[in-house]
């Protein structure tokens, strides 16, 4: 018997990395999966590497009428959401003289507005003691130069937690923030071989964390395991905040 068996799943942006491990792990523990990509050439890798129990529905977090497509799928497939896992984000590097409109548009429509509107719109459909937990990041509380906007950004999701478990306490569901460290995915690749050696001497442990490690943590957050955890950043960065 899996720790979340019969539960349905959102994951947003879960064609690589950290959140493909999740949906992986998802199924395995006896969820059904719906996961969201911006390019359909990917997402339907995702989905073949899955394997069962996944519906693929292609879309960028930022565009609500995308968001409005997937939850009509899900409504249409299944008819409700036990847990949902907001992960679609991204950052780039720009020091406070060099940020532009483009530079913190981009960022904040997705990583703000982009999360505020996936988890709204998640809600008719949400069953009553689910779990939402959205993708932070250790920037949110590191001073790491030229990622301002960034860190300003994951900041903001992490306070949503903490309005939103108060909105949504009536019905029982659970808001949280997993903030993962350095873990070793796609989007490390572009920056070298000499950053990925740079990272793990931020490190405790000296190693990068696995896109797996990130996925038992959800899994804990999305089942009832947690059952009494509710409103928190939990960190998954092998102690890179905490020195």
């Amino acid at each position: 018997m899996g720790k979340i068996d019969g539960k349905v799943a959102v994951i947003t942006a879960a064609t690589s990395g950290m959140a493909l491990a999740t949906a992986k792990l998802f199924v395995k523990e006896g969820a059904y999966v719906f996961i969201t990509g911006r390019r359909q050439d990917k997402l339907d890798e995702a989905v073949k590497a899955i394997g069962k129990n996944v519906t693929g529905v292609q879309g960028d977090a930022a565009n609500l009428a995308d968001l409005d497509r997937l939850y009509e799928t899900v409504k249409r497939e299944k008819g409700k959401i036990d847990i949902l896992f907001a992960s679609a984000g991204q950052g780039e590097f720009a020091k406070i003289g060099e940020v532009t409109e483009e530079h913190f548009d981009k960022t904040f429509d997705l990583n703000v507005r982009g999360t505020l509107f996936t988890v709204q719109k998640a809600l008719p459909l949400f069953t009553d003691g689910g779990s939402i937990f959205m993708n932070g990041s250790i920037a949110s509380i590191k001073g790491f130069p030229a990622f301002g906007v960034y860190s300003a950004s994951k900041a903001a999701v992490r306070s949503f937690a903490r309005t939103w478990l108060n909105d949504l306490k009536d019905r029982k569901i659970r808001v949280n923030v997993l903030s993962p460290g350095t873990i070793d995915t796609p989007t490390l690749d572009p920056l070298g071989p000499d950053a990925k050696e740079y990272f793990k001497t931020l490190i405790p442990r000296g190693e990068i964390g696995r896109p797996e490690e990130i996925a038992t943590v959800a899994l804990f957050l999305a089942s009832d395991d947690s059952s009494f955890v509710n409103g928190i950043e939990l960190f998954v960065d092998g102690g890179t905040a905490q020195i």
